[in-house]
C-alpha cells in the first residue's frame, strides 16, 4: 500500500524555527517529525510519497530513496493550492488505495492500521471548540455525509484532523474551491458520498504540532506514541 504524506508547507506559524528548516524537519526527540510520521505507518505501507515544496532538499537528503526498507518517492507541489491540489500533484503515481496524512501531526500506528481497513475513510478526533475546525456530519453508521466548516453549534465536536483512506475514484470529483487559491482534500472526499460508502473513525489520540509551543509539548507527548 502507498502512503502520501504532505509536507510541502512553509510552516508560517512556527517562525523563526522554520527560516531555515522545513517544518516536517523539525526536531522531537533528536528526530525529524517526519521521521516519526514515517515510523509510525502500518507495516503494509512499503512505500512513501512525499509532497514537498519548502526546501526540499533538506527532505530529500535526510530520506534518499529508501527508508528503512520503505521506497520513498518525491512529489514537487509547485502551487500550494490545498491538500486536495496536493494529492492530484500525484495522481499519476497513486495506485487504487492509499492513505494520505498531514505532515506534521502525529497518529497512533494501531489507529492508521484500523483505518486503512476501510475502502474510503476519515480519521476525526472530539475537540473542545469545534468552531476552529471543520467537522464531520454522518448518519447513524458512522458514515459521512458533509464536513462544516467552523460551525457556530457546539453539539458536534468531531473534527476533520488530516488523515484519510482514499482511492482514484477520488480523481473522477472536480476539486472544492476553499478559498481563492487552495482545494481542499476533506471538502472534495464529502462529495463522493452521492455514490461511495465514507467511513468516519473517531481517535482518542491525535498530537499536531502546530507552533513552537507544540513542538515544545511534544518532546514528551511522542512516549504516548512510541
Amino acid at each position: 500500500m502507498q502512503a502520501v504524506i504532505m509536507a510541502a508547507g512553509e510552516g508560517t506559524r512556527m517562525r523563526p524555527l522554520t527560516n531555515k528548516t522545513p517544518k516536517p524537519m523539525l526536531r522531537v526527540k533528536g528526530k525529524p517529525i517526519l521521521e516519526w510520521t514515517i515510523s509510525f505507518l502500518p507495516e503494509k505501507v512499503d512505500e512513501v510519497i512525499i509532497i514537498v515544496n519548502y526546501l526540499a532538499d533538506q527532505i530529500r537528503n535526510y530520506f534518499g530513496e529508501e527508508w528503512k526498507g520503505r521506497k520513498i518517492k518525491y512529489v514537487f507541489q509547485k502551487e500550494l493550492n490545498g491538500t486536495g491540489g496536493a494529492i492530484h500533484a500525484c495522481k499519476d503515481i497513486l495506485r487504487n488505495k492509499f492513505l494520505v496524512i498531514n505532515g506534521d501531526d502525529l497518529f497512533f500506528k494501531k489507529d492508521l492500521e484500523k483505518l486503512c481497513r476501510e475502502e474510503l475513510a476519515a480519521m476525526a478526533f472530539e475537540v473542545e471548540d469545534p468552531s476552529k475546525f471543520g467537522v464531520f456530519k454522518m448518519d447513524k453508521d458512522g458514515n459521512l455525509l458533509d464536513i462544516i466548516e467552523k460551525p457556530q453549534e457546539k453539539d458536534n465536536k468531531l473534527a476533520n484532523i488530516g488523515a484519510y483512506v482514499l482511492n482514484r475514484n477520488f480523481f473522477d470529483y472536480a476539486l472544492v474551491r476553499i478559498t481563492e487559491k487552495e482545494f481542499g482534500l476533506p471538502q472534495t472526499m464529502a462529495k463522493m458520498t452521492d455514490k461511495y460508502k465514507v467511513k468516519v473513525f473517531p481517535t482518542a489520540h491525535w498530537f499536531p504540532i502546530g507552533n513552537p509551543d507544540d513542538l515544545a509539548r511534544a518532546q514528551t507527548e511522542i512516549e504516548k506514541f512510541v
